[in-house]
């Protein structure tokens, strides 16, 4: 019976991490269907479970603040880089409009923004799911995982 206990709570808490990607795979398959929707699902859908869960799970309790941390800061750098670029390219269309400059060459800032914009979403995309997926392993298998670059919010 205890390993039974132990299994199920191993599995909610690999459930706390995993839980953010299928988030992602939500909205992406949303977005493909023509709903422009952004919820931060990938926060809310960890923050369900561990708030379910916390109390009868210590184990579910490290582990969903562990997640909801990262989500969070995963979160607050994508909408930095977002700004970032926005900033870009206000910054380009303003030295345009002043310098009269040629459409080619602002064209081609506007395209390499575009470029360095989507490099660093995907590459954002792509940590994501390999660190998620890594600490939904080591959480399944009851041991304990920190998140790399990870702002500690809930403590």
């Amino acid at each position: 019976m205890r390993k039974q206990v132990q299994k199920q709570m191993r599995t909610w808490a690999m459930l706390c991490h995993l839980s953010a990607l299928a988030a992602w795979l939500l909205l992406f398959g949303l977005v493909f269907l023509g709903i422009p929707l952004y919820l931060p699902l990938n926060i809310l859908l960890p923050f369900v479970i561990w708030r379910l869960k916390k109390a009868k799970y210590p184990w579910i309790d490290f582990q969903g603040r562990e997640s909801l941390n990262f989500q969070i800061s995963l979160t607050f750098y994508t909408l930095v880089v977002i700004i970032f670029s926005l900033l870009l390219v206000l910054g380009s269309c303003g030295i345009a409009i002043t310098t009269n400059g040629a459409v080619n060459e602002v064209k081609s800032v506007l395209d390499g923004l575009l470029l360095v914009w989507t490099f660093l979403i995907i590459a954002l995309f792509l940590l994501q799911s390999f660190l998620v997926t890594f600490a939904g392993i080591k959480a399944y298998h009851g041991e304990h995982y920190r998140y790399p670059l990870t702002m500690r919010i809930l403590r």
